[in-house]
C-alpha cells in the first residue's frame, strides 16, 4: 500500500499539523471536511487531509465501496503519519470513522493530540455495542466534538462511559452526527461547523509546544 496523496490547507510553518481523515461515506473534500479544514487553517494551523484506499478507488473508478477492513485503515494512517515526519508535531483525527481509527493508533504513534469529529461511540440503534474500550486508557490529549443529538453517542449516554481523563468533550447545540441542528434551534449547520473548528483550533493551540 502506497501512502495516499495529501491535501493541505494553512501555513506550512505552523507549530502543528492537524491531519484529518474522512468518515465512512464521504470523501476528504466533502462540505463537512472542507469546512473544518478551512476553519482550522484560517486560525493559523496547517491541515492535511487524505483518503483511505476504498474512497480513493471510488474517486478514480466510481461505484460505491464499503470501507476497508480495520487493519488496512490503520496501515493507511501509519503511512500518512510516517510521510509527515515528526509525530510530536502532529494532531490526528477526523470525521466519525476516520477519527475512531486515529484514536486506535494515537498512543503508539506518539502524536501531540487527537481530534474526533463526531465519534461513533456505538453503531446507530445499537447502544449496547460500544466502541469505547480503548478510550478508557487513552493517554493522548484528546478533543471529541460531538452533536447533542448524535445517534451514535448522545450526552446522556456518553456521561455513563468510563472515558480517560485525557479526553475532553465539546458539545454542539442540537447537532446530529454531522453537527446539523434543527431549524427550530435557531442555529445553522454552518454555525456548528464554525464553532467546532474554533474548538479544534483552541485545543491544538493549548497543546505543549513540540520539543525543538
Amino acid at each position: 500500500m502506497k501512502a495516499p496523496d495529501l491535501l493541505f490547507d494553512g501555513p506550512s510553518e505552523a507549530r502543528f499539523t492537524v491531519v484529518l481523515a474522512h468518515g465512512a461515506g464521504a470523501p476528504m473534500d466533502s462540505p463537512f471536511m472542507d469546512a473544518f479544514a478551512g476553519g482550522v487553517a484560517s486560525r493559523g494551523l496547517r491541515v492535511a487531509r487524505f483518503e483511505f484506499p476504498y474512497m480513493r478507488a471510488h474517486r478514480e473508478l466510481g461505484g460505491r465501496r464499503p470501507p476497508d477492513r480495520a487493519s488496512a485503515l490503520i496501515e493507511c494512517w501509519l503511512r500518512v503519519m510516517a510521510g509527515l515526519g515528526d509525530a510530536a508535531r502532529l494532531v490526528i483525527g477526523g470525521k466519525s470513522m476516520g477519527g475512531r481509527i486515529a484514536s486506535m493508533v494515537a498512543d503508539d504513534a506518539g502524536v501531540a493530540g487527537l481530534v474526533c469529529l463526531g465519534y461513533p461511540f456505538h453503531p446507530s440503534g445499537k447502544p449496547d455495542k460500544l466502541r469505547v474500550e480503548h478510550l478508557e486508557a487513552l493517554r493522548t490529549p484528546t478533543l471529541i466534538v460531538q452533536g447533542e443529538r448524535d445517534a451514535l453517542g448522545r450526552p446522556d449516554e456518553v456521561a455513563g462511559y468510563a472515558l480517560s481523563p485525557a479526553i475532553r468533550l465539546h458539545w454542539l447545540a442540537d447537532g446530529d452526527h454531522s453537527f446539523k441542528p434543527r431549524k427550530a434551534s435557531g442555529r445553522t449547520e454552518a454555525d456548528n461547523w464554525e464553532e467546532g473548528a474554533a474548538a479544534v483550533a483552541a485545543f491544538v493551540d493549548a497543546l505543549a509546544p513540540p520539543a525543538s
